[in-house]
């Protein structure tokens, strides 16, 4: 053996650790420049960005007061607050604040866009690493950071819920697509991969309500298509397993959502007109010049959805002429289908899956399945322009980088949002003075869902007809709190975000209206002794009945029966999900190897 081949072997072990980090790490670097821009000019505060801010500070507020899962945000309504917390997922929320604890607030929404768009970038490389080699894997982690409507949605909507799909939905079509041997029993079939499956489903309702829809329908569409190329039931049935061991485990978020809903005016998340989502197809127009704003936004996504679908059926058409499809067919079809499946539900002909499938119209824009077409696009654009000649990749991964580099400028400067009351934001929030509400996360049957800021602050009425008769302050909220029907008001000693106490004299009996919506889960004491409240249905404030004299009234959170149900479903798919993982490794994964 010569000394070179020596020396040649002796690199080998740790030449191949490194070149092993060399793919995520370029995909890492493909992030990095996507938020570069904003790195330069700051945070890009898009339509959605106020809701995330406040609810990553509101949320940061309570985990400070040692609230480990907060359900009120006290911010919203100017004050009065809203139980945003109860149904909006909480991973976002707490990265949020968790995030708000290491960085300035001025920086954590570009930390958070890179660790989204980074982990979908990783994902995407680990669903086509399935299909193709390292190298062309790679190149479709990149290009599903570029290509598809992650910098749109970054750069002009900032739904970073909506955001994290780009890296749970690659995830959750790598293990759909895996295969076991072909010597594996039934059991081994539906048992294998199932585990992580539940835990990827648990992720995406614990993200994005809209997300985890279309993660359903996605599933459902995906092990359908496998069984029929498979011919076999039991994709089917390691998807039911899956698929309800993973809601069972989001449990804790998802029982009180749906078993609180009554408790708030979800409706309006649908009723309102640009909401509906047969406002939002393709390149569709409005006479009426209010909707301009509107119909911007949707002619940008309808621009990025017809170039997404071209890019990939042009892809899609080369790679099978380049005879790069011709093995795994099944997997390669599953992928191929998504993007014209998400094509046909931009457009009007797709009406009546919208109104009669189940809970679809929740949605509320369908440019949000251009997430679900993100990873499948990136994988045939790469399969697509990669060659075996290495002499031909150097002027492909030129010419890619050169792309890449140009889509983000011009997103940028297309999308991008300037944040120049971002500061005005974080001092409103942070003393409290609040910001306007979301008009579903109000309390059903009132007459304004939302709070303005000169609304009556902890006013005593003589009866509740007083505040929400039709009085002059019904047009003019701040009459209430200068004078009209108030006889006097109370002070505020604490205001914690899920307990506060108000201090005052009441002269006679009457009603004490606190500047805090109503809601089931609230407790009250009246000098220590608790009491009915009642509530006032203009704002739909909490009335708190008083008697003469100096009274303390104490409000506070307390954990109602559905949460407690919540939890113990999520201990008990939890526990049910820690012995799939023992029996697994126990029992199947030695014969599987």
């Amino acid at each position: 053996m010569s000394k070179k081949t020596k020396s040649r072997l002796k690199q080998e072990p740790t030449a191949r650790p490194l070149l092993r980090f060399t793919g995520p790490a370029l995909v890492l670097a493909a992030a990095a420049l996507a938020v570069w821009p904003l790195v330069q000019r700051g945070p890009s505060c898009g339509a959605d960005f106020s809701f995330h801010f406040v609810s990553w500070m509101e949320a940061q507020r309570s985990l400070l007061d040692g609230i480990l899962y907060p359900h009120w945000a006290s911010g919203p309504n100017f004050g009065a607050g809203e139980p945003r917390f109860v149904f909006y997922p909480p991973l976002t929320w707490f990265t949020g604040a968790l995030l708000g604890m290491i960085f300035p607030w001025h920086v954590v929404s570009i930390v958070l866009i890179y660790l989204l768009l980074a982990g979908a970038g990783l994902a995407t490389r680990a669903l086509a690493r399935q299909l193709l080699a390292d190298e062309p894997a790679t190149l479709a982690g990149c290009s599903s950071i570029f290509l598809g409507n992650m910098l749109t949605d970054a750069y002009m909507r900032s739904d970073y819920a909506e955001l994290a799909g780009g890296f749970w939905i690659p995830l959750l079509l790598r293990l759909q697509l895996r295969e076991c041997p072909p010597s594996a029993t039934p059991l081994q079939h539906t048992l294998a991969g199932a585990a992580p499956s539940a835990l990827v489903i648990a992720g995406i309702w614990l993200t994005n309500g809209p997300l985890a829809i279309m993660a359903v329908y996605l599933l459902a569409a995906t092990v359908l298509v496998l069984a029929i190329a498979q011919r076999s039931w039991l994709p089917i049935a390691r998807t039911a397993l899956s698929a309800t061991l993973g809601s069972t485990l989001a449990g804790v978020y998802l029982v009180p959502a749906i078993w609180e809903r009554g408790w708030a005016n979800l409706t309006a998340a649908t009723s309102q007109r640009e909401y509906i989502v047969q406002n939002g197809w393709l390149f569709h127009r409005h006479l009426d010049p209010s909707w301009n704003l509107y119909d911007t936004t949707l002619e940008i996504h309808s621009w990025v959805a017809v170039m997404m679908f071209s890019l990939a059926a042009a892809s899609v058409i080369l790679a099978w002429k380049r005879g790069k499809l011709r093995t795994d067919r099944a997997r390669w079809a599953v992928l191929a289908l998504v993007p014209f499946a998400v094509l046909l539900m931009q457009l009007p002909v797709s009406d009546l899956l919208w109104r009669w499938l189940p809970e679809l119209r929740l949605l509320q824009f369908p440019w949000r399945w251009l997430i679900v077409m993100n990873s499948p696009l990136a994988i045939f654009f790469a399969t697509a322009v990669w060659v075996k000649p290495r002499r031909g990749r150097i002027p492909i991964l030129g010419a890619c980088a050169l792309l890449f580099f140009f889509i983000s400028g011009g997103v940028w400067g297309v999308c991008f949002q300037d944040c120049r009351n971002i500061d005005a934001a974080i001092l409103s929030t942070e003393q409290i003075n609040g910001i306007r509400g979301k008009p579903e996360y109000a309390p059903p049957g009132i007459r304004h869902p939302l709070v303005e800021l000169g609304t009556a602050a902890n006013c005593v009425v003589t009866n509740l007809a007083d505040f929400s008769g039709d009085q002059q302050f019904d047009r003019n909220p701040a009459d209430v709190g200068s004078g009209g029907a108030c006889q006097g008001s109370f002070s505020q000693m604490r205001n914690l975000p899920e307990q506060k106490i108000f201090m005052g004299e009441a002269s006679q009996a009457g009603y004490l209206i606190l500047r805090l919506r109503a809601y089931p889960a609230w407790r009250v004491t009246v000098n220590s002794r608790p009491v009915a409240t009642a509530r006032e249905e203009t704002y739909g404030f909490m009335a708190v009945p008083l008697h003469p004299g100096p009274t303390m009234v104490a409000v506070e959170w307390v954990t109602t029966p559905d949460v407690w149900m919540g939890r113990l479903v999520s201990l008990l798919a939890l526990a049910l999900l820690t012995a799939l993982c023992v029996f697994e490794r126990r029992q199947l994964r030695p014969r599987l190897s």
